[in-house]
Protein backbone atom coordinates (compact mmCIF):
# COMPACT_ATOMS: atom_id res chain seq x y z
CA UNK A 1 0.00 0.00 0.00
CA UNK A 2 1.15 3.53 -0.73
CA UNK A 3 0.00 7.12 -0.45
CA UNK A 4 -0.28 9.40 -3.48
CA UNK A 5 0.20 13.15 -3.13
CA UNK A 6 -0.50 15.57 -5.99
CA UNK A 7 0.58 19.19 -5.50
CA UNK A 8 -0.18 21.97 -8.00
CA UNK A 9 -0.20 19.47 -10.88
CA UNK A 10 -0.39 20.97 -14.37
CA UNK A 11 -0.54 19.42 -17.80
CA UNK A 12 -0.28 21.42 -21.01
CA UNK A 13 0.24 20.51 -24.65
CA UNK A 14 2.12 23.26 -26.48
CA UNK A 15 0.41 26.65 -26.31
CA UNK A 16 -3.05 25.18 -25.71
CA UNK A 17 -4.97 25.87 -22.46
CA UNK A 18 -4.06 23.52 -19.58
CA UNK A 19 -5.66 20.07 -19.56
CA UNK A 20 -4.95 19.86 -15.81
CA UNK A 21 -4.67 23.16 -13.97
CA UNK A 22 -3.18 23.46 -10.47
CA UNK A 23 -4.66 20.25 -9.10
CA UNK A 24 -4.14 19.16 -5.47
CA UNK A 25 -5.21 15.78 -4.10
CA UNK A 26 -4.10 13.23 -1.49
CA UNK A 27 -4.88 9.50 -1.69
CA UNK A 28 -4.37 7.61 1.56
CA UNK A 29 -2.95 4.10 2.01
CA UNK A 30 -5.49 1.42 1.16
CA UNK A 31 -8.02 3.91 -0.16
CA UNK A 32 -10.21 3.34 -3.23
CA UNK A 33 -10.55 6.72 -4.95
CA UNK A 34 -12.63 7.17 -8.11
CA UNK A 35 -11.97 9.92 -10.64
CA UNK A 36 -15.25 10.72 -12.36
CA UNK A 37 -16.32 13.30 -14.90
CA UNK A 38 -17.39 13.76 -18.52
CA UNK A 39 -15.18 12.89 -21.46
CA UNK A 40 -12.31 15.33 -21.90
CA UNK A 41 -12.26 16.58 -18.30
CA UNK A 42 -8.68 15.39 -17.64
CA UNK A 43 -9.25 12.38 -15.39
CA UNK A 44 -7.51 9.79 -17.64
CA UNK A 45 -4.68 12.23 -18.35
CA UNK A 46 -4.07 12.59 -14.61
CA UNK A 47 -4.10 8.81 -14.16
CA UNK A 48 -1.50 8.44 -16.92
CA UNK A 49 0.63 11.12 -15.26
CA UNK A 50 0.57 9.14 -12.00
CA UNK A 51 1.56 6.02 -13.94
CA UNK A 52 4.40 7.81 -15.73
CA UNK A 53 2.87 7.44 -19.18
CA UNK A 54 2.39 11.22 -19.51
CA UNK A 55 4.94 13.86 -18.56
CA UNK A 56 3.98 16.23 -15.74
CA UNK A 57 4.18 19.83 -16.98
CA UNK A 58 4.26 21.35 -13.50
CA UNK A 59 3.85 20.49 -9.85
CA UNK A 60 4.94 17.52 -7.75
CA UNK A 61 3.82 13.89 -7.58
CA UNK A 62 4.81 11.88 -4.53
CA UNK A 63 4.20 8.13 -4.23
CA UNK A 64 4.71 6.74 -0.74
CA UNK A 65 6.56 9.92 0.20
CA UNK A 66 9.03 9.79 -2.71
CA UNK A 67 8.96 12.40 -5.47
CA UNK A 68 8.04 10.43 -8.58
CA UNK A 69 7.94 13.05 -11.36
CA UNK A 70 11.09 11.73 -13.00
CA UNK A 71 10.85 8.06 -12.02
CA UNK A 72 10.45 5.52 -14.82
CA UNK A 73 7.00 3.84 -14.77
CA UNK A 74 8.63 0.54 -13.74
CA UNK A 75 10.12 2.23 -10.65
CA UNK A 76 6.88 3.66 -9.29
CA UNK A 77 5.43 0.49 -7.78
CA UNK A 78 2.28 0.85 -9.88
CA UNK A 79 0.24 -1.57 -11.99
CA UNK A 80 -2.31 -0.27 -14.47
CA UNK A 81 -5.38 -1.93 -15.96
CA UNK A 82 -6.55 -0.38 -19.23
CA UNK A 83 -9.88 -0.20 -21.02
CA UNK A 84 -8.28 -2.37 -23.74
CA UNK A 85 -7.26 -5.65 -22.11
CA UNK A 86 -4.18 -5.96 -24.39
CA UNK A 87 -3.73 -9.71 -23.86
CA UNK A 88 -1.26 -11.63 -26.01
CA UNK A 89 -3.49 -13.85 -28.17
CA UNK A 90 -0.84 -16.59 -28.69
CA UNK A 91 -0.23 -17.02 -24.94
CA UNK A 92 -2.34 -18.91 -22.41
CA UNK A 93 -4.00 -17.08 -19.54
CA UNK A 94 -1.25 -18.22 -17.18
CA UNK A 95 1.48 -17.05 -19.54
CA UNK A 96 -0.23 -13.67 -19.98
CA UNK A 97 -0.47 -13.18 -16.23
CA UNK A 98 3.12 -14.17 -15.59
CA UNK A 99 4.77 -12.44 -18.55
CA UNK A 100 5.92 -9.34 -16.64
CA UNK A 101 7.47 -11.56 -13.97
CA UNK A 102 9.26 -13.57 -16.65
CA UNK A 103 10.71 -10.36 -18.11
CA UNK A 104 11.87 -9.40 -14.61
CA UNK A 105 13.92 -12.63 -14.43
CA UNK A 106 11.86 -14.46 -11.83
CA UNK A 107 12.26 -18.24 -11.91
CA UNK A 108 9.47 -20.46 -13.22
CA UNK A 109 8.44 -21.86 -9.83
CA UNK A 110 7.97 -18.38 -8.33
CA UNK A 111 6.03 -17.24 -11.40
CA UNK A 112 3.69 -20.24 -11.18
CA UNK A 113 3.10 -19.62 -7.48
CA UNK A 114 2.33 -15.91 -8.03
CA UNK A 115 0.02 -16.66 -10.96
CA UNK A 116 -1.73 -19.40 -8.99
CA UNK A 117 -2.39 -17.09 -6.01
CA UNK A 118 -3.78 -14.35 -8.26
CA UNK A 119 -5.94 -16.84 -10.17
CA UNK A 120 -7.45 -18.09 -6.90
CA UNK A 121 -8.30 -14.54 -5.81
CA UNK A 122 -10.00 -13.90 -9.17
CA UNK A 123 -11.63 -17.33 -9.46
CA UNK A 124 -9.98 -18.08 -12.81
CA UNK A 125 -7.77 -21.05 -11.88
CA UNK A 126 -9.72 -23.25 -14.31
CA UNK A 127 -8.89 -20.84 -17.16
CA UNK A 128 -5.10 -20.79 -16.85
CA UNK A 129 -4.51 -23.08 -19.84
CA UNK A 130 -6.95 -21.35 -22.18
CA UNK A 131 -6.10 -18.71 -24.78
CA UNK A 132 -7.79 -15.26 -24.71
CA UNK A 133 -9.93 -16.06 -27.77
CA UNK A 134 -11.72 -18.74 -25.73
CA UNK A 135 -12.70 -16.29 -22.95
CA UNK A 136 -15.70 -14.05 -22.41
CA UNK A 137 -15.28 -10.30 -21.94
CA UNK A 138 -15.57 -10.58 -18.17
CA UNK A 139 -13.00 -13.39 -18.05
CA UNK A 140 -10.56 -11.36 -20.15
CA UNK A 141 -10.96 -8.46 -17.77
CA UNK A 142 -10.15 -10.73 -14.83
CA UNK A 143 -7.00 -11.88 -16.62
CA UNK A 144 -5.95 -8.26 -17.19
CA UNK A 145 -6.48 -7.56 -13.48
CA UNK A 146 -4.61 -10.76 -12.59
CA UNK A 147 -1.65 -9.62 -14.68
CA UNK A 148 -1.52 -6.54 -12.47
CA UNK A 149 -1.98 -8.45 -9.19
CA UNK A 150 0.98 -10.79 -9.71
CA UNK A 151 3.33 -7.82 -9.66
CA UNK A 152 2.21 -7.00 -6.09
CA UNK A 153 2.16 -3.25 -6.74
CA UNK A 154 1.82 -0.50 -4.16
CA UNK A 155 -0.95 1.12 -6.20
CA UNK A 156 -3.50 -0.17 -8.74
CA UNK A 157 -4.62 2.23 -11.46
CA UNK A 158 -7.79 1.43 -13.45
CA UNK A 159 -8.64 3.37 -16.62
CA UNK A 160 -12.32 2.72 -17.45
CA UNK A 161 -11.80 -1.05 -17.24
CA UNK A 162 -15.47 -2.02 -17.50
CA UNK A 163 -16.60 0.17 -20.39
CA UNK A 164 -16.30 -2.66 -22.95
CA UNK A 165 -18.59 -4.99 -20.98
CA UNK A 166 -22.36 -5.28 -21.25
CA UNK A 167 -24.59 -4.00 -18.44
CA UNK A 168 -24.95 -7.28 -16.50
CA UNK A 169 -21.22 -8.00 -16.64
CA UNK A 170 -20.43 -4.49 -15.42
CA UNK A 171 -22.56 -5.09 -12.34
CA UNK A 172 -20.81 -8.40 -11.70
CA UNK A 173 -17.34 -6.91 -12.18
CA UNK A 174 -18.12 -4.00 -9.85
CA UNK A 175 -18.86 -6.54 -7.14
CA UNK A 176 -15.63 -8.38 -7.97
CA UNK A 177 -13.55 -5.19 -7.83
CA UNK A 178 -15.05 -4.21 -4.48
CA UNK A 179 -14.29 -7.68 -3.12
CA UNK A 180 -10.77 -7.53 -4.54
CA UNK A 181 -10.06 -4.24 -2.80
CA UNK A 182 -11.41 -5.61 0.47
CA UNK A 183 -9.17 -8.70 0.23
CA UNK A 184 -5.97 -7.03 -0.99
CA UNK A 185 -6.26 -3.71 0.84
CA UNK A 186 -4.11 -2.07 -1.85
CA UNK A 187 -4.42 1.60 -2.76
CA UNK A 188 -6.59 1.89 -5.87
CA UNK A 189 -7.36 4.80 -8.21
CA UNK A 190 -10.17 4.20 -10.68
CA UNK A 191 -11.21 6.37 -13.64
CA UNK A 192 -14.73 6.27 -15.06
CA UNK A 193 -17.36 8.51 -16.64
CA UNK A 194 -20.09 6.26 -15.17
CA UNK A 195 -21.50 7.82 -12.02
CA UNK A 196 -23.00 4.48 -10.92
CA UNK A 197 -19.52 2.93 -10.86
CA UNK A 198 -18.25 5.94 -8.94
CA UNK A 199 -21.01 5.80 -6.32
CA UNK A 200 -20.77 2.04 -5.76
CA UNK A 201 -16.99 1.53 -5.77
CA UNK A 202 -15.23 4.52 -4.26
CA UNK A 203 -14.38 5.26 -0.64
CA UNK A 204 -14.06 8.78 -2.01
CA UNK A 205 -15.00 10.37 -5.32
CA UNK A 206 -13.07 13.14 -7.06
CA UNK A 207 -15.36 14.94 -9.52
CA UNK A 208 -13.50 16.54 -12.44
CA UNK A 209 -14.67 19.42 -14.61
CA UNK A 210 -12.48 20.94 -17.33
CA UNK A 211 -9.19 19.99 -15.71
CA UNK A 212 -10.13 21.06 -12.20
CA UNK A 213 -11.51 19.27 -9.15
CA UNK A 214 -15.09 20.35 -8.49
CA UNK A 215 -15.45 18.41 -5.25
CA UNK A 216 -13.87 15.49 -3.38
CA UNK A 217 -15.61 13.43 -0.74
CA UNK A 218 -17.50 10.29 0.25
CA UNK A 219 -20.12 9.22 -2.32
CA UNK A 220 -23.16 9.84 -0.13
CA UNK A 221 -21.76 13.22 0.98
CA UNK A 222 -21.38 14.40 -2.63
CA UNK A 223 -24.85 13.10 -3.45
CA UNK A 224 -26.55 14.87 -0.55
CA UNK A 225 -24.40 17.99 -0.28
CA UNK A 226 -23.03 18.93 -3.71
CA UNK A 227 -21.19 22.23 -3.80
CA UNK A 228 -22.20 23.04 -7.36
CA UNK A 229 -24.86 22.33 -9.95
CA UNK A 230 -22.20 20.45 -11.92
CA UNK A 231 -21.67 17.89 -9.14
CA UNK A 232 -25.39 17.78 -8.32
CA UNK A 233 -26.28 17.13 -11.95
CA UNK A 234 -23.52 14.63 -12.64
CA UNK A 235 -24.20 12.29 -9.71
CA UNK A 236 -27.59 10.63 -9.74
CA UNK A 237 -29.75 8.97 -12.38
CA UNK A 238 -31.96 10.55 -13.45
CA UNK A 239 -30.10 13.71 -12.61
CA UNK A 240 -31.24 16.36 -10.14
CA UNK A 241 -34.02 18.68 -11.29
CA UNK A 242 -33.02 22.33 -11.62
CA UNK A 243 -35.54 25.18 -11.66
CA UNK A 244 -34.77 28.86 -12.26
CA UNK A 245 -36.37 30.86 -9.45
CA UNK A 246 -36.52 34.35 -8.01
CA UNK A 247 -36.67 35.18 -4.32
CA UNK A 248 -39.81 37.24 -3.75
CA UNK A 249 -39.97 37.41 0.02
CA UNK A 250 -38.45 36.20 3.26
CA UNK A 251 -40.04 35.43 6.59
CA UNK A 252 -38.26 34.34 9.74
CA UNK A 253 -39.07 30.69 9.05
CA UNK A 254 -39.51 30.45 5.28
CA UNK A 255 -38.25 31.60 1.91
CA UNK A 256 -40.72 32.52 -0.84
CA UNK A 257 -39.71 31.68 -4.40
CA UNK A 258 -41.23 32.43 -7.77
CA UNK A 259 -40.80 29.30 -9.87
CA UNK A 260 -40.58 29.96 -13.59
CA UNK A 261 -42.91 32.74 -14.71
CA UNK A 262 -46.16 31.95 -12.96
CA UNK A 263 -45.96 29.82 -9.80
CA UNK A 264 -44.97 30.39 -6.20
CA UNK A 265 -43.24 28.06 -3.74
CA UNK A 266 -42.58 28.47 -0.02
CA UNK A 267 -39.55 26.68 1.44
CA UNK A 268 -40.17 26.24 5.17
CA UNK A 269 -36.54 26.78 6.04
CA UNK A 270 -34.70 29.72 7.55
CA UNK A 271 -33.04 31.82 4.80
CA UNK A 272 -29.50 33.07 5.22
CA UNK A 273 -28.50 36.71 4.90
CA UNK A 274 -27.56 37.99 1.47
CA UNK A 275 -29.71 35.60 -0.54
CA UNK A 276 -29.46 36.67 -4.22
CA UNK A 277 -32.57 37.60 -6.17
CA UNK A 278 -31.97 34.96 -8.86
CA UNK A 279 -31.39 31.40 -7.68
CA UNK A 280 -31.58 27.86 -8.98
CA UNK A 281 -33.56 25.32 -6.98
CA UNK A 282 -32.30 21.74 -7.08
CA UNK A 283 -34.37 18.73 -6.06
CA UNK A 284 -33.78 15.06 -6.76
CA UNK A 285 -36.57 13.05 -8.48
CA UNK A 286 -37.02 10.80 -5.43
CA UNK A 287 -37.75 13.84 -3.22
CA UNK A 288 -40.83 14.85 -5.19
CA UNK A 289 -44.34 13.40 -5.05
CA UNK A 290 -47.49 13.82 -7.10
CA UNK A 291 -50.53 15.49 -5.50
CA UNK A 292 -53.70 17.20 -6.68
CA UNK A 293 -53.05 20.17 -8.98
CA UNK A 294 -54.41 22.52 -6.31
CA UNK A 295 -51.94 21.23 -3.71
CA UNK A 296 -48.64 21.72 -5.54
CA UNK A 297 -46.87 23.18 -8.53
CA UNK A 298 -48.93 22.51 -11.65
CA UNK A 299 -47.34 20.26 -14.25
CA UNK A 300 -48.30 18.36 -17.38
CA UNK A 301 -47.24 14.71 -17.67
CA UNK A 302 -45.25 14.15 -20.87
CA UNK A 303 -43.86 10.61 -20.46
CA UNK A 304 -44.00 7.76 -17.94
CA UNK A 305 -41.26 5.13 -17.84
CA UNK A 306 -42.32 1.96 -16.00
CA UNK A 307 -39.15 0.23 -14.78
CA UNK A 308 -40.78 -2.39 -12.56
CA UNK A 309 -39.52 -1.31 -9.16
CA UNK A 310 -39.94 2.38 -9.98
CA UNK A 311 -41.78 4.73 -12.31
CA UNK A 312 -40.08 7.79 -13.79
CA UNK A 313 -42.56 10.52 -14.59
CA UNK A 314 -41.28 13.24 -16.92
CA UNK A 315 -43.33 16.42 -16.69
CA UNK A 316 -43.36 20.04 -17.82
CA UNK A 317 -43.98 22.52 -15.00
CA UNK A 318 -46.23 25.43 -15.89
CA UNK A 319 -44.15 28.52 -16.71
CA UNK A 320 -40.83 26.60 -16.67
CA UNK A 321 -38.64 25.61 -19.60
CA UNK A 322 -36.60 23.02 -17.67
CA UNK A 323 -37.41 19.31 -17.87
CA UNK A 324 -38.62 17.83 -14.58
CA UNK A 325 -38.51 14.20 -13.40
CA UNK A 326 -40.31 12.45 -10.54
CA UNK A 327 -39.35 8.99 -9.24
CA UNK A 328 -42.31 7.03 -7.86
CA UNK A 329 -42.57 3.52 -6.38
CA UNK A 330 -43.35 0.91 -9.00
CA UNK A 331 -46.75 0.10 -7.46
CA UNK A 332 -47.92 3.74 -7.48
CA UNK A 333 -50.92 4.78 -9.56
CA UNK A 334 -49.61 5.63 -13.02
CA UNK A 335 -50.54 9.13 -14.24
CA UNK A 336 -51.73 9.52 -17.80
CA UNK A 337 -49.69 11.31 -20.45
CA UNK A 338 -51.20 14.76 -20.93
CA UNK A 339 -52.73 14.81 -17.45
CA UNK A 340 -52.32 17.91 -15.27
CA UNK A 341 -50.93 17.00 -11.86
CA UNK A 342 -49.57 18.73 -8.79
CA UNK A 343 -45.88 18.42 -7.90
CA UNK A 344 -44.96 18.68 -4.22
CA UNK A 345 -41.31 19.24 -3.36
CA UNK A 346 -39.81 18.02 -0.08
CA UNK A 347 -38.51 21.37 1.17
CA UNK A 348 -36.12 19.72 3.62
CA UNK A 349 -34.31 18.12 0.66
CA UNK A 350 -34.26 21.16 -1.61
CA UNK A 351 -30.94 22.80 -2.47
CA UNK A 352 -30.34 26.33 -3.70
CA UNK A 353 -27.56 27.51 -5.99
CA UNK A 354 -26.60 30.93 -7.28
CA UNK A 355 -26.74 31.55 -11.00
CA UNK A 356 -23.01 30.78 -11.17
CA UNK A 357 -23.81 27.24 -10.03
CA UNK A 358 -22.39 27.44 -6.50
CA UNK A 359 -24.37 26.09 -3.53
CA UNK A 360 -26.15 28.50 -1.17
CA UNK A 361 -26.89 27.83 2.48
CA UNK A 362 -30.31 27.36 4.01
CA UNK A 363 -31.06 27.00 7.68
Amino acid sequence: MATISLRNINKTYGDNPPVIDGLNLDVQKGEFVVFVGPSGCGKSTLLRMIAGLEEISGGDLHIDGERANDLHPSERGIAMVFQNYALYPHMTVGANMGFALKLAGMDKRQINEAVGRAAEVLHITHLLHRKPAALSGGQRQRVAIGRAIVRQPKVFLFDEPLSNLDASLRVQMRIELARLHSELGTTMVYVTHDQVEAMTLGNRIAVFNQGKLEQVGAPISLYKEPRSTFVAGFLGSPKMNFLACQTVGEATDSLMLKVGSTQGLALARTPVAGMPADVTLGIRPEHVRLVLPSDGLRARVELVENLGDTQLVHAALAGCSEAFSIRLPGDSATPNVGETVGVQIDASRALLFDRGGRALGLG
